[in-house]
């Protein structure tokens, strides 16, 4: 079984790889084809991949490639981790909202706007590639903004399916405060990618979430950075991100007194380098677990194994609405438990969504679709439009501003 990874020579490639081995009943992989333009990164990240394989003694042979058509040909899954601009680019996505007053994220305002204009017309050139190569392959996207950049895939016909942590993230913490088995909680997680809410933790079919917010409250309220008695007036627990919108002002504040998250992940991914350099390093370093995407094996292990094996079990992805969210359009991507088979995902029914995060979900839907026809079609006009449509900015003055220096930061990546 041959899976290729785009952007292999990402630093969250070893977390990867742990999870490959950890998980090899599973996922029997005999081949991992790491895909990156950068050579010297490529080179580092797959010496430490092939050391990380050897001492858990995994069979596996890893290929390093610039070539995508070489690194995908004949592969059973794909998996999309790219960065277009890298970190660089993420900190400008950080930091040239604040100057707006507006909020400074790689994944939704202004940011995730400039990230989905650099990112999907990269990423359906390399669809392409691989419905050339690999035409049997799923595409598993973790490229961020997942939802925009899904929904992209899907509508240029090619077999994909978004992919995020924050679902298992919040299952294994569950899971840590109720003392139970991971397997054993199922979530009630429902909206977009990067804009969710838990309104139930089922463990074994019986919902805990009032337990779980009146005992273990106020933890999970300091992991989201959200006051515990939101929490527990809403009787839901909203993804971290949900912070950028129900405390936006609080949180630009604490943005401009502190460097750029891109900041901090660069002078990690330095030293992440560095170790993955040392010939004596072979287990997945501590410092990883700092860098971002906790559990992103597990999840993309589970799904690739679904995917190709038609297990038919349930899991938390990004996936066409149709009619699941009945105030969306059927084309809109949500992100919601589906049970996946051989044939991809198929969302299961969501009790009727509340109007508190229905309003929220179908006014970030419209910019997302806004968003989507700018990163295809170009101009400045399309990006200002999304800018007005998306509520954390929402005023003209505002849109007017932040297009002039979102193109002029980004007009290298820009083929328009």
């Amino acid at each position: 079984m041959k899976l290729a990874v785009i952007g292999g020579g990402s630093t969250y490639t070893p977390e990867l790889i742990d999870g490959f081995a950890r998980l090899r009943d599973e996922l029997p992989l005999t081949e991992i084809a790491l895909v990156d333009p950068d050579a010297s990164r490529l080179g580092l990240v797959a010496g430490m991949a092939r050391r990380m394989l050897a001492h858990a003694g995994h069979p596996a042979r890893v290929v390093a490639t610039a070539d995508v058509a070489e690194g995908v040909a004949g592969a059973d899954a794909v998996l999309f981790q790219l960065r277009v601009g890298g970190q660089a680019a993420r900190n400008v996505d950080e930091t040239l909202p604040l100057q707006c007053g507006c909020v400074g994220q790689e994944t939704t305002g202004a940011g995730g706007l400039a990230k989905a204009l650099r990112t999907v017309p990269v990423v359906l050139d390399l669809a392409e590639q691989v419905r050339a190569h690999a035409p049997d392959a799923w595409i598993v996207d973790f490229t961020n903004p997942v939802g925009i950049v899904t929904r992209a895939l899907l509508d240029a016909g090619h077999r994909a399916i978004g992919l995020c942590n924050v679902a298992i993230g919040f299952q294994r913490r569950f899971a840590r405060h109720l003392g139970v088995e991971p397997e054993r909680v199922e979530l009630g997680h429902v909206g977009l990618n990067h804009l969710t809410w838990e309104r139930s933790v089922l463990v074994d079919g019986v919902d805990v979430l009032p337990e779980l917010l009146a005992e273990h409250g106020q933890e999970i309220a300091d992991d989201i950075g959200l006051p515990v008695e939101l929490l527990r007036r809403l009787r839901t627990v909203p993804s971290y991100y949900l912070r950028y919108f129900y405390a936006h002002d609080l949180v630009v504040e604490e943005q401009r007194a502190k460097p750029s998250r891109a900041a901090e992940v660069a002078a990690m991914e330095e030293e992440l380098l560095k170790l993955y350099a040392d010939p004596a390093v072979n287990t997945k370093p501590e410092l990883l677990g700092k860098r971002g995407g906790a559990f992103y094996s597990e999840a993309a292990v589970a799904l690739i194994a679904s995917l190709l094996g038609d297990r038919g079990d349930t899991q938390v992805v990004n996936v066409r609405n149709g009619g699941t969210l009945p105030f969306l359009g059927p084309d809109a991507v949500i992100e919601v438990p589906a049970r996946i088979t051989a044939s991809g995902a198929e969302p299961l029914p969501v009790d009727r969504l509340e109007p508190l995060y229905a309003g929220l979900v179908a006014h970030v839907s419209a910019y997302e679709e806004l968003a989507l026809d700018a990163a295809l079609h170009g101009g400045a006009d399309r990006v200002r439009d999304a800018l007005l449509a998306h509520p954390l900015i929402g005023q003209e003055h505002l849109s007017a501003e932040l297009t002039g220096l979102l193109l002029e930061a980004n007009g290298g990546y820009l083929s328009w």
